[in-house]
């Protein structure tokens, strides 16, 4: 691993030489071209400089003064106004990768008095969270006692806290991000909370909070390392549904896995396979995302898009801070002598149970076909008030089942609009039930007894729906099954399928894609009498474009007259696919 090791701090010096010209005199971040700043930038560039320090113990780069640069990124931040928290908790622990004590700490000697008085002054902040945001309040504690900015150290009172709010919100204990509403916005941030409350304990000063809490965590930390064997796909594509995924559903995923080894989180018998699983991961990263003629983070371009919260900069500077942990982590992580491990290649089917209470059910179903290489995910769970289709309970597999990022589009789901409610069968479920049906195949099932609109309000008394999804080989099968409480007119129906090619360079050898046959979609049965529209070209739209490439092509399956539905009568919309799955060459 030392190799690898070197590699990471490699491509982290390469990204921040590419990246340090654009800090500002007063620590501000230029942004990259046609983007907007993130008023926590300054934070994540200081982290992502004292990572570097911590990794190297330079304090120069391509002719920068890092503790320079850090001291002026932590000021800039420190006086953002209004207070991006965020971006303090990423500051303070950049700050304290620098040393704990502030009389030896080169970047606290160089901020002027009314910079550290500010710095005692926004640490000492409260606030509270139910989402992602409660890891920076724990970043914000650690840094205030290890600096010595308090004497009374609130980290552990704020880890519980954390970890009892995920227990309260996930019967299964996963991550909740929602903050009002449905709730069950289980995404990418889970993984993330977790991944940077450890990071922040590795700084604490006092080692022995970070030994008490370490059990803590790993409960919880353990629910998603457990997943990764089902949900990351051969060609090492990770977290690829919710918002925020991408190059970050990759970064994210490694870190949490290096930690696990490092933390002996991972039974031995399993380090290879989890190793395997890493650099595969770490792989599709590499390949998809760094511009590897130049050394840089390429999120945005002609063909595809980011999370919008995402800048380019953040990102850069996100990932040679992860690049510098890596690289420190692996040189921990002892690889057991052997041969590298070869995942066995088999069909399989699992149903993760995200959360099982009497108001809803949510999950996520993950299928492979071994023969094909298709592989993808099924979740079911709430958007959190960012409605778009990455969220949404489709087959999701990028290259094969695509889908529009950061816009919503009712992709291979009946979206149904009654009045002022437009319902859609996704963000919850009840009844949910996975298994083997006929000729192997698995199917994933759920219902839900009263119809949600697009605002995850549940509609009372309109109707209900039951959804089964059915997958055998690479053939994917779905129904809906509608039926109404009391005679209603529908006023719309509509029903999108989305055809998208991946990124003309920044791809990897051997991932799964559509051929020339494209899905070869065949609708059995439609009570609904829609009509498909002609073929909207979207190749040169903006709008439309995925984490890894151009969608071309927009098919409607559309009603736009009434239909007068009546209690008693079953209305079904059954779809098949049969899509020409191809191994794509380098």
């Amino acid at each position: 691993m030392h190799s690898f090791s070197e590699q990471c701090l490699d491509m982290a010096r390469s990204i921040l030489g590419h990246n340090l010209d654009s800090i500002q005199p007063d620590g501000t971040v230029l942004p990259a071209p046609g983007e907007e700043s993130r008023p926590d930038e300054p934070g994540h560039v200081a982290f992502a400089l004292g990572e570097y320090y911590r990794g190297t113990g330079e304090t120069t780069l391509k002719g920068y003064d890092i503790v320079d640069l850090a001291a002026r990124c932590v000021t800039a931040q420190m006086f953002t106004e209004p207070p991006a928290e965020n971006g303090l908790a990423y500051a303070a622990l950049g700050l304290l990768c620098f040393g704990p004590s502030k009389d030896r700490n080169p970047v606290w000697e160089r901020l002027v008095e009314e910079t550290q008085q500010r710095i005692d002054k926004q640490l000492l902040h409260r606030s509270d969270y139910d989402n992602h945001w409660q890891a920076f309040n724990i970043a914000k504690a650690v840094a205030r006692f290890s600096l010595g900015l308090s004497k009374k150290d609130e980290t552990s009172r704020l880890v519980e806290r954390m970890c009892e709010r995920i227990s309260q919100t996930s019967s299964a204990g996963f991550f909740d991000d929602s903050t009002s509403g449905l709730g069950g916005n289980f995404n990418l941030y889970g993984v993330m909370a977790l991944v940077f409350t450890r990071s922040a304990l590795q700084l604490h000063a006092n080692s022995g909070v970070r030994d008490r809490k370490l059990p803590t965590l790993r409960t919880y930390a353990e629910k998603y390392i457990r997943m990764m064997p089902d949900l990351v796909r051969a060609d090492g594509l990770g977290w690829a549904f919710g918002r925020a995924a991408g190059a970050y559903g990759q970064m994210h995923c490694v870190s949490l896995i290096l930690q696990g080894l490092r933390d002996g989180w991972i039974p031995d018998d399993q380090r290879q396979r989890y190793l395997d699983i890493m650099r595969r991961l770490f792989m599709f990263f590499y390949q998809t995302y760094l511009d590897q003629e130049h050394g840089f983070l390429d999120l945005r371009d002609d063909e595809r898009t980011a999370y919008k919260s995402h800048t380019t900069r953040m990102a850069n500077f996100d990932a040679a801070r992860y690049l510098c942990q890596w690289s420190r982590l692996a040189k921990t992580v002892s690889v057991p002598p052997g041969a590298p491990f070869s995942e066995p290649n088999k069909t399989s089917g699992r149903f993760v149970i995200f959360d099982k209470a009497n108001r809803k059910e949510q999950g996520l179903f993950m299928y492979r076909d071994a023969e094909s290489g298709l592989h993808l995910s099924v979740p079911l769970i709430s958007c959190g008030g960012h409605l778009s289709s990455d969220a949404l309970p489709f087959p999701h597999s990028p290259g094969v089942f695509d889908w529009p990022n950061n816009v919503y589009l009712p992709v291979m789901l009946p979206e149904l609009t009654f009045g002022d409610n437009v319902t859609l069968p996704a963000f919850y479920g009840k009844n949910c039930v996975t298994g083997l049906g006929m000729r192997n195949s698995f199917y994933f099932r759920y219902e839900q007894p009263e119809l949600i609109n697009l605002k995850e309000e549940i509609v009372k008394n309109l109707g209900s729906v039951k959804v089964q999804w059915t997958f055998s080989g690479k053939n994917v099968a779905c129904e809906f099954a509608y039926t109404v409480k009391q005679q209603v007119t529908l006023d719309k129906f509509r029903y999108v399928l989305v055809v998208a090619a991946p990124h003309s360079r920044y791809r990897v050898p051997g991932s799964p894609v559509l051929g020339p046959l494209g899905h070869r979609c065949s609708v059995v049965k439609d009570d609904f009498q829609a009509s498909w529209q002609e073929t909207e070209v979207v190749s040169a739209d903006p709008t439309y474009r995925t984490n890894f490439g151009k969608i071309h092509y927009l098919q409607y399956l559309v009603r736009d007259h009434p239909l007068i539905m009546r209690p008693g009568h079953v209305y079904r919309l059954a779809v098949n696919f049969e899509p020409d799955v191809v191994r794509e060459e380098g």
